[in-house]
């Protein structure tokens, strides 16, 4: 399996934008939390380094996210199970890899999640989610225009294919967040 160092320098190879770069290690530190969370300790590394890696492409190839991610992952050699759950999280927006595993849906839950709680995180004295409750990250939710551009309609259908109530999502994902979040 490729180790985290390497995943990291694979994610800088096609990502320079400080905001892409920061949120694949959110995604890594949240996918780290969810792994010990549910069982999963001894997957951790594996459910983090997908969690770094799966918008390898976005950034360099927006127009082909999760599709040009195989050609460059498999070139640095990562392993088809890798591939098969960072591209998962594209399922039904850009390719039709369905999650399959937890930590698949996991996934394509938070990955919309991080970037709503991190906007509001900005938006608040602190520039934390810290000190974030569930009750201000609920009204953000419903405030469509807020961070506008994270889909709140992925969000409600990862919980559904966790089998979770919204609340529990958005509360975990919160938590998982103030366990890794950088200093702004």
């Amino acid at each position: 399996m490729i180790t985290r160092d390497e995943a990291y320098e694979l994610l800088k190879k096609y990502n320079k934008d400080d905001f892409h770069l920061h949120h694949g290690r959110m995604v890594e530190g949240t996918m780290r939390y969810f792994a010990n969370k549910l069982g999963y300790a001894d997957e951790a590394d594996f459910w983090g380094i997908v969690g770094l890696l799966h918008d390898i492409d976005f950034e360099m190839w927006p127009e082909e996210h999760c599709k040009k991610a195989p050609e460059l992952l498999r070139e640095a050699g990562v392993d088809e199970d890798m591939i098969h759950a960072i591209v998962s999280h594209g399922y039904g927006l850009c390719v039709d890899v369905k999650p399959e595993h937890e930590m698949e849906k996991v996934l394509f839950a938070c990955d919309e999640l991080t970037g709503l709680i991190g906007a509001a995180a900005l938006m608040r004295p602190s520039k934390s989610c810290q000190d974030m409750e569930l009750k201000s990250l609920k009204k953000k939710f419903k405030d469509k225009r807020f961070a506008a551009g994270c889909d709140r309609e992925v969000i409600l259908q990862g919980a559904e294919m966790l089998g979770w109530e919204l609340d529990e999502l958005l509360n975990e994902t919160l938590e998982a967040m103030k366990t890794c979040e950088e200093p702004q």
